[in-house]
């Protein structure tokens, strides 16, 4: 019996996935300060387990996962119900922060402060008592108080434990569209494994960063490799094609006049003759130009050059 080879079939390459960016909301940390903020937090996770490990009585690792911006809806909509939110003031600007982790997570710390082997209470729906909730919130308010060492080379930064709630989806800590910064850890305790995040105000936090560049300055390596990418990410905006139009000043018309449009109908405008037309980018205006001819097409003169949104 013959065998005959057969061509492996060719490998299929996949598309690639484009994400759209929103300048005007940026939710991107820049690389030098996300990595500033990964050694601050990586130094508050240290501090955390510490704390921890020698109140509880047992070695808790508190390792830092990620750091990134999102907006305050798209944070909660990725938490658990029912969940621990720990609401804290944040100084000194007084917004709110949120320390969030699994209720079953704190009732295991409850069973170690008085002396149990940390079985806890894994009971659907169970909430702390006001003495659990004051024993956590001690707990919590010790370990955060690192948070002012973490962050001592970026800004002042403390948090004050206010209370506890447990439907993310009715907490209002921030506005739905604010962006805030959020740092997920992974929480190991005994044989437990749980997730913790922490979400400080974004805004607040870019600030202090962007503020912080010149204290926590890079190397001249790093300098020299961001201005490079700085020359290059001008270089290559410049490249990018837009759609340039010439435009009238807008008419505003009845529904019932534009659903009853037909040919050789007329629609008076109310731009004057005399007026130069507006140059829009992506509803920006750009610059006024008069209207003129090059050759056989229509073609405008620039006339003056501004920057007014009209979006």
């Amino acid at each position: 019996m013959t065998v005959l080879d057969t061509p492996a079939a060719p490998a299929r390459t996949r598309e690639p996935q484009v994400e759209l960016y929103d300048f005007r909301r940026p939710l991107t940390l820049v690389r030098e300060h996300a990595r500033h903020l990964e050694m601050a937090f990586g130094r508050f996770a240290r501090q955390f387990g510490t704390q921890l490990t020698a109140r509880l009585r047992v070695l808790t690792q508190l390792e830092f996962e990620q750091v990134a911006l999102h907006t305050y809806d798209e944070y909660v909509s990725l938490l658990p119900t029912p969940t621990a939110m720990v609401l804290c003031t944040v100084e000194p600007t007084r917004q709110t922060g949120v320390v969030q982790l699994p209720v079953a997570a704190t009732m295991v710390w409850i069973d170690y402060l008085f002396g149990g082997d940390g079985r806890g209470d894994d009971r659907p729906g169970r909430e702390l008592t006001e003495i659990e909730l004051t024993l956590v919130r001690e707990l919590l308010q010790h370990a955060l108080a690192d948070l002012e060492y973490a962050f001592a080379g970026i800004t002042k930064l403390a948090l004050d434990v206010r209370g506890v709630q447990y439907n993310p989806q009715f907490v209002q800590a921030a506005a739905a569209s604010d962006t805030v910064l959020v740092a997920t850890f992974t929480l190991r305790m005994g044989e437990r494994t749980d997730v913790l995040t922490l979400m400080l105000p974004g805004e607040h936090m870019v600030a202090a960063l962007q503020a912080a560049d010149g204290s926590i300055a890079a190397s001249p390596e790093d300098r020299l490799r961001a201005e490079r990418a700085q020359v290059d990410l001008a270089r290559a905006v410049g490249d990018v094609p837009v759609e340039v139009g010439v435009r009238f000043t807008p008419v505003t018309v009845q529904p019932r006049d534009v659903i009853a449009l037909a040919v050789g109908d007329v629609l008076p405008l109310t731009h004057p003759s005399t007026e130069p037309l507006d140059v829009v980018v992506d509803g920006v205006v750009l610059a006024r130009a008069a209207l003129g001819s090059h050759g056989p097409r229509l073609a405008c003169r620039v006339v003056s050059v501004t920057e007014e949104n009209r979006a």
